[in-house]
């Protein structure tokens, strides 16, 4: 089975914003392995997930099989909500790992803005960001070369540490960041092998440490 509805918690959306509680509340809790395949690009249909427990990926494909990832996503999030005006889906979605989401239909999504009418201006807010983030995307796939996008990833990715080095905790191979950075595997692990051996760069238990800034052009 790709889904199932798993048995009820104490209180499964604790940690949700109020706001999104609410409306999770009025959907349909489900689980799905990892790997599958939430949405598909190109389908109709008209369900957004709202994210309870795990991290799914957001990402296109072109005819020659090779992908690009637009995001990735963790609880407390939800996707589907650009596939509100009844258009196919932009992108497909599926699980990083084991998740637990919450199913709400466009029709539910209506009945409750018109209980909570501020939710609609969170959801503009919402997609207004993602569309940003789009436009930034494609910007930097525009002007910046693989390395250049790789030190854009890296940057934002990173946080800083007590001893001074910064620390990349989510855990990324090499193909997933070529997704992010619309760029062949070989060339990531070209760049990071070197950026290693100037000492840019050391993989640790704990995840990517980046010991020293990282320069502009490699």
């Amino acid at each position: 089975m790709a889904s199932r509805t798993p048995p009820e918690p104490a209180d499964r959306f604790a940690d949700l914003a109020p706001s999104l509680r609410a409306l999770a509340e009025r959907g349909v809790v489900k689980s799905f392995r990892k790997g599958h395949r939430l949405i598909e690009e190109g389908d109709t249909s008209d369900t957004i997930y709202i994210i309870t427990k795990g991290r799914l990926r957001v990402f296109g494909s072109g005819d020659n099989g090779r992908e690009i990832t637009y995001g990735t996503y963790g609880a407390g999030e939800y996707h589907g909500e650009m596939s509100l005006d009844g258009g196919p889906r932009s992108a497909s979605v599926e699980a990083l790992e084991a998740i637990e989401c919450v199913q709400v239909t466009r029709q539910t999504l209506l009945s409750h803005i018109a209980e909570h009418p501020e939710f609609a201006l969170e959801l503009i807010a919402k997609v207004i960001r993602r569309a940003r983030a789009a436009t930034l995307s494609a910007k930097q796939l525009a002007l910046n070369d693989a390395y250049g996008r790789l030190v854009l990833l890296f940057n934002a990715l990173a946080e800083a540490q007590a001893d001074g080095t910064r620390l990349i905790r989510e855990r990324l191979t090499h193909q997933e960041i070529a997704n992010r950075l619309g760029c062949s595997r070989e060339m990531v692990s070209r760049l990071t092998k070197d950026l290693e051996m100037g000492g840019y760069l050391v993989v640790t238990p704990q995840g990517i440490s980046l010991p020293r800034v990282l320069p502009s052009r490699w």
